[in-house]
């Protein structure tokens, strides 16, 4: 298995990477003998999919569920809160306001 070194795995179970820098929107990373083309930005510490991911499938990290896809994600596509759903706590994110509001009240 080849792995572009900006990518982490954490186990070898997981469906996911973790960015090791910030991955501008275009650059080409290679996730397993595979040139992928980044479609958005990627910061530092976020997740990316190691491969296709269908609505609802289980995301793994460090070999265990973290929550669920809302959406079809390609390999390569960013896993946030915008597209991936906690199954166990409330995601909170800072509105405009700056005050913290919870999407799965």
């Amino acid at each position: 298995m080849t792995l572009d070194p900006r990518l982490l795995l954490l186990s070898p179970d997981d469906n996911c990477l973790i960015a090791a820098t910030t991955l501008e929107a275009g650059a080409v990373v290679d996730i397993e003998g595979e040139r992928v083309a980044l479609a958005t930005t990627i910061c530092l510490g976020h997740k990316l999919a190691r491969r296709a991911l269908s609505a609802g499938e289980k995301v793994l990290r460090y070999g265990a569920p973290i929550g669920h896809v809302t959406c079809n994600v390609v390999k390569g596509g960013h896993l946030h809160t915008h597209n991936l759903e906690s199954d166990y706590l409330p995601t909170y994110t800072l509105d405009e306001g700056h005050a913290f509001v919870g999407h799965d009240d």
